[in-house]
């Protein structure tokens, strides 16, 4: 009976040995950015499996049809036999099987889209997100897999995942957390620290003109600024990897690190190391909002199609908003580059029409649709832009209301106590929270600012914590076309007609190109146009469209010289003061 046992327990263990799911990556061509996969997939009784390549990937809502890079696949059995299959639809193939088969894929990939930040190869590296480079059965999404990477000797890889077997191999649960841990392999930087008895890595591509003595001592205060929202810490080790690239901008969030990629010149003058310690701040928030809660329509993950949700305006815009919060009550900002931060975001915010049009529910539910540009701008807004503003009066009214006792910090704390994945939580659950933290109801205020275009009173809701939004001293109103132009040489061409303005009702369109205004040819910017002429001034435009010049009459708006700013009030009460203090942590500048 012993006997029998112990070949039982061999038997589950040989079982369970066969149940990974085994990637390996062969760089094959790295100037032609080219490399090789072959996916082993565990013994299965089935009459066909189907593999598929995502179609988008965790972090950006947007199908990237990112099959179009696989060429050369084939299918066969462990032993080498070949397997009949067939494509059924862009990103799905379907293998067939006369009798229980392990089944091996084989396929190269083309791996040239930095940018997407999905897949890239090059003679200095491989950016790897699973999205772009390995393939996945629904029948095997839950198995352990392991990732085996055939790279050049010299070469140093760097992932979130434990290390499997070699210093290039790494082993992840499942195939989910394998598309939320990144790999970044090739000739970098790497240097590691801990804080808090959590260990962190900073790896780094790509020469510039940073200073990691400077970022590692940021990041170090950084992160020790989750517990001033969440009751703990879901990780035990995190790593930053940063491009210094020529082109590539932007970062995307993933379950036990992040990629930030940034012009290999931006990082030295102090603008440039905000932007990017701010990005880093903002993606260690998506550590808990959005990898570890989020909304319904995202849980879980449908790699193959389009997940709806009409609160991304909570996952990217809430989290926006935050690591403002973060950045200045660990100390790596200032008061006054917090204002500037807020300043740009509400002008940008002031100066799109589209904020009129849709509603931050509205443009969550349509990310994946909605479009930029022109068009985009007049009638449509953005869950980062706009997700940052409802979450800052939200936040605002709850300090307000609860005297600075609750803030919109406590609600992101609730989130995570009460729908950690693998729950979810929906708009109800959010005004359920509200009324729990506050006593109050929120549901008016959420069909007022959430439900519907926020056409929220800033000058109102900054008086409650002492900040006021005003227009420097030596501002002077100036002619305006109610639009932005770019220089194309001779010509201005207009890029942006704000619905509504002044060239909108004249009927000038983007893509409009200006030659004279009143018969004085254009100069280098559309400032620097019309300062020849009052606001309110009827001018006659000479512009090109479709080849041909045309006229048109147009009366100039007029603007400020200078944008607003935002900036505390010389004198607070102490009840703003109060409330400024609850709510950035941070004593207010010019209390007394």
């Amino acid at each position: 009976m012993i006997r029998n046992l112990s070949l039982i327990t061999l038997a589950l263990a040989s079982h369970l040995s066969h149940a990974n799911v085994e990637y390996t990556l062969s760089i094959t061509e790295p100037e032609h950015h080219l490399g090789q996969v072959e996916v082993s997939f565990p013994k299965t009784a089935q009459s066909y499996i189907d593999v598929q390549l995502p179609d988008w990937r965790t972090g950006r809502y947007e199908i990237l049809n990112m099959a179009n890079g696989i060429r050369f696949f084939s299918a066969s059995s462990l032993t080498g036999q070949a397997l009949n299959w067939h494509k059924i639809d862009k990103n799905t193939w379907r293998i067939h099987l006369n009798k229980p088969t392990e089944v091996v894929v084989s396929y190269q990939v083309y791996a040239n889209e930095l940018g997407l930040r999905s897949r890239h190869i090059d003679d200095t590296h491989a950016f790897i997100d699973a999205s772009g480079f390995f393939m996945f059965s629904d029948s095997f999404r839950q198995e352990p897999v392991k990732v085996n990477l055939e790279v050049p000797s010299e070469w140093r890889s760097v992932s979130g995942m434990d290390f499997a077997d070699s210093k290039h191999s790494f082993k992840a649960n499942n195939y989910d957390v394998l598309l939320d841990s990144p790999i970044e392999t090739g000739i970098n930087q790497l240097y590691k620290y801990s804080v808090d008895g959590r260990d962190y890595e900073l790896v780094i591509w790509g020469e510039g003109n940073y200073d990691v003595e400077l970022m590692i001592r940021d990041l170090k205060k950084l992160v020790k600024t989750g517990s001033s929202i969440w009751h703990d810490y879901p990780y035990e080790r995190y790593v930053f990897m940063v491009h210094a690239t020529s082109g590539a901008r932007g970062a995307t969030e993933h379950l036990n690190s992040t990629i930030i990629q940034r012009h290999r010149d931006k990082f030295a003058s102090r603008d440039d190391y905000i932007g990017f310690i701010s990005t880093a701040a903002h993606e260690f928030i998506h550590i808990w909002n959005v990898k570890n809660y989020r909304p319904d329509g995202l849980v879980p993950y449908d790699y193959v199609d389009i997940n709806y949700s009409d609160l991304l305006w909570l996952v990217e815009g809430s989290t926006s908003y935050l690591e403002n919060y973060l950045l200045l009550s660990a100390g790596i900002t200032t008061n006054q580059e917090f204002y500037k931060s807020l300043t740009n975001t509400l002008n940008r915010h002031l100066k799109t029409p589209g904020r009129e049009v849709q509603s931050v529910a509205h443009t969550s539910y349509d990310k994946w649709i909605n479009q930029a540009g022109d068009h985009g701008k007049n009638f449509s807004t953005n869950i980062y832009l706009e997700g940052a503003l409802v979450s800052m009066a939200l936040d605002i009214d709850l300090i307000d209301k609860t005297d600075g006792k609750m803030s919109y910090r406590d609600v992101h704390s609730e989130l995570y106590k009460q729908h950690k994945l693998p729950h979810s939580y929906n708009s109800g659950d959010v005004k359920r929270i509200l009324k729990e933290i506050s006593g109050h109801d929120y549901s008016q205020w959420w069909s007022v600012h959430i439900d519907s275009p926020a056409l929220i009173d800033f000058d109102a809701l900054f008086l409650k914590v002492g900040l006021e939004h005003v227009y420097p001293a030596d501002t002077v109103i100036v002619a305006s076309f109610d639009g932005t132009a770019k220089n194309t040489g001779q010509l201005l061409e207009l890029t942006h007609v704000a619905r509504g303005g002044s060239a909108w009702q004249a009927g000038l369109t983007s893509g409009d190109k200006i030659v004279a205004v009143n018969k004085h040819h254009v100069r280098k910017d559309l400032p620097h146009t019309l300062a020849l002429f009052e606001p309110k001034q009827t001018v006659e435009v000479d512009f090109i469209r479709r080849d041909k010049l045309m006229t048109t009459k147009l009366k100039l708006g007029g603007q400020g010289s200078r944008s607003k700013v935002v900036r505390p009030v010389y004198s607070p009460t102490p009840r703003q003061a109060k409330l400024y203090k609850a709510w950035l942590g941070v004593t207010h500048p010019n209390a007394r």
